[in-house]
């Protein structure tokens, strides 16, 4: 099992938090009076601010006629709606480790993120989608850190192993 450094490091002299429950009787007090995360402007490390932090891989069925379809508006309507993202070609066969036709979105903020994370929520029809930071370890960016929307596809990641020069 991988091991993880602790999330509270930075925060060792922190005061005690709150205890109190807010009116609703179920959430807690957290108003800490503090300034906003930096995490809501600016990916943390380590994932890669010099370029895109996450992708997103919508996925559909080829062999399904309505699922490409809906698939190919679906990229349209993503083209149309988010200019400002890259969006690449939309595949109508499996490429790289991907295990079926999928088009791409690469997100560059925070904000980016969460804009196309709540809208495929609720706009991604049928599709799975595959969402995945971008830290410069593309075999555990793929496995480990890996998110996904609806149905989850096995990767081949054999090819995204990093080589080991002897």
């Amino acid at each position: 099992m991988p091991s993880y450094p602790s999330p509270l490091i930075g925060y060792e002299n922190a005061p005690p938090l709150p205890t109190g429950v807010n009116p609703d009787g179920k959430s807690l007090k957290n108003n800490l009076g503090g300034p906003r995360s930096k995490a809501y402007d600016e990916f943390p490390d380590p994932l890669d601010k010099r370029n895109n932090g996450f992708d997103f891989h919508i996925y559909y069925m080829q062999a399904v006629p309505e699922q490409a379809e809906y698939a190919r508006q679906l990229h349209e309507r993503i083209r149309r709606e988010f200019p400002e993202m890259r969006i690449y070609r939309f595949w109508d066969k499996p490429i790289g480790p991907h295990p079926a036709a999928m088009f791409e979105v690469n997100v560059f903020d925070p904000h980016m993120t969460g804009t196309l994370f709540s809208w495929l929520a609720v706009n991604r029809g049928p599709c799975s989608v595959l969402i995945h930071p971008n830290t410069g370890d593309a075999y555990r960016d793929h496995t480990e850190l890996a998110i996904w929307m609806g149905t989850p596809w096995p990767l081949n990641t054999e090819m995204l192993k990093p080589r080991h020069r002897h």
